[in-house]
């Protein structure tokens, strides 16, 4: 079976003064704190959050 593709996804700016929705986009990657990191499956729901929030996470491929 393949091995799925997966996603470092590291936060690289604070959420204050932000906008609600982008805060909650980060706690929705798992992401609370400057430096966090999660691997994350590369799906097509989890590029959205990340395009949402790309200023804010730095993404490396897993």
């Amino acid at each position: 079976m393949a091995e799925k593709a997966t996603l470092r996804v590291t936060q690289t700016a604070s959420p204050i003064g932000r906008k609600r929705d982008q805060r909650q986009t980060l706690v929705g990657l798992g992401l609370n704190k400057l430096g966090r990191s999660r691997v994350l499956e590369d799906t097509p729901a989890i590029r959205g959050m990340i395009n949402k929030v790309a200023h804010l996470v730095r993404i490396d491929e897993a």
